[in-house]
């Protein structure tokens, strides 16, 4: 899991993929990770730079293989159909992570399942792949977010951003503001208040997108995320 040793300076991945290109070294490193485009989403040059095949970190070809051991009964023609235009177009363009076209692929199995109990037996064809697209990208937590206010979106990002800047999955409201400070900047839109951050933090509490400390720290109120961040930006994508 080579992206669970992500550090804000990647000391630890530079050194790993280094010892192998040092001088009468036999040593080969293999990593795997969930997201498919690893080394674009997170790693430096000099980290990359060291790398063999940067672009063979999870390919389409080792997902069918995965998918093919787990669902047996899907049949060649739908394989290709599904890897296609689910994994190349939708799975790497929206969050990257592998899992996700496997999460798919059990939902169409199980929307194919129930629709056979009430006619003939099918297989699994590209209708139940885009209802569970369909399914999957269309959560009530995903409207929400698509119907926040600006600032509520802009808070989320800032969110994201510092969760990528630490390293780490949860934050206080000062970190998140600084970033949300930054985020208005570059939109060249006016900074909220102190007191407006917290409103905008306790609404997002309320509709249950984040998960905030009920303490009374203010500005050092810890808050995580209560939904993946894929689901983030596939929310925010057009924004």
């Amino acid at each position: 899991q080579l992206d669970l040793l992500w550090t804000r300076k990647q000391n630890v991945m530079y050194n790993l993929f280094d010892w192998p290109t040092q001088k009468h070294s036999k040593l080969i490193i293999l990593a795997i990770a969930n997201t498919m485009d690893l080394p674009e989403r997170i790693m430096m040059n000099r980290v990359a730079s060291r790398l063999v095949c940067p672009s063979s970190f999870f390919t389409v070809a080792l997902l069918s293989c995965f998918v093919v051991g787990l669902w047996g009964f899907f049949c060649l023609l739908i394989l290709a159909k599904l890897f296609s235009q689910l994994a190349g177009n939708i799975v790497a363009a929206l969050s990257g992570d592998a899992r996700r076209c496997l999460d798919i692929c059990r939902r169409a199995t199980e929307i194919c399942e129930f629709a056979s109990q009430k006619r003939t037996p099918e297989i699994v064809r590209m209708a139940h792949v885009t209802e569970a697209i369909d399914e999957m990208f269309s959560s009530p937590y995903i409207n929400a977010i698509r119907n926040a206010s600006l600032h509520e979106q802009i808070f989320l990002k800032a969110i994201l951003a510092e969760f990528r800047r630490a390293g780490v999955e949860e934050s206080t409201v000062q970190q998140v503001y600084h970033q949300h400070v930054a985020l208005c900047r570059i939109e060249g839109m006016q900074s909220p208040t102190i007191s407006e951050i917290m409103a905008i933090c306790s609404r997002l509490g309320a509709c249950r997108l984040l998960l905030v400390d009920s303490s009374n720290k203010y500005l050092h109120m810890r808050v995580q995320l209560n939904i993946s961040q894929d689901d983030v930006m596939y929310a925010l994508k057009d924004e």
